[in-house]
């Protein structure tokens, strides 16, 4: 049952921290050739189906995670999985403000055609991507480095 519980820890924390990549390395630099007719519905409707994927991978990671940490103990757990819970806290909140505050008034103006809105919206998207990209990192470095 352990190496399932890391099997789906470790999945998830890729689909997350790498869709993060993708979307900010590969897909989004790809979308700024178009025009902003078509630039802006792509990537809301890819960030949309993002955030879905996203939203099962927090849970994923949650439950794995949590069941490890009551599993071993807080007091047995390494250093770096306490590093890694408290990362992913801030991370959640993150994705929870990206998720239900700033992405619906995105979809809003994008089924409204008011591109320069959306724009903007996604422009707030990709800085809070950012920084959960980086924290993703700090938190690979954390599961990683305490070896």
């Amino acid at each position: 049952m352990e190496s399932v519980l890391a099997f789906v820890h470790v999945a998830s924390a890729a689909v997350w921290v790498g869709g993060m990549f993708f979307m900010q390395f590969c897909l989004r630099p790809a979308a700024m050739e178009l025009p902003p007719p078509q630039r802006v519905p792509l990537l809301a409707g890819a960030l949309g189906r993002f955030l879905r994927w996203i939203a099962l991978a927090v849970v994923l990671l949650w439950a794995t995670g949590l069941t490890r940490f009551v599993q071993v103990g807080p007091a047995n757990a390494p250093p770096g999985w306490h590093a890694m819970a408290g990362i992913a806290a801030v991370m959640t909140v993150v994705f929870v403000v990206i998720a239900h505050a700033v992405f619906p008034k995105v979809r809003a103006a994008v089924a409204e055609q008011r591109y320069p809105d959306a724009a903007a919206g996604l422009g707030r998207i990709r800085t809070l991507v950012m920084v959960n990209l980086a924290l993703g990192l700090a938190t690979i470095a954390a599961a990683t480095m305490h070896r």
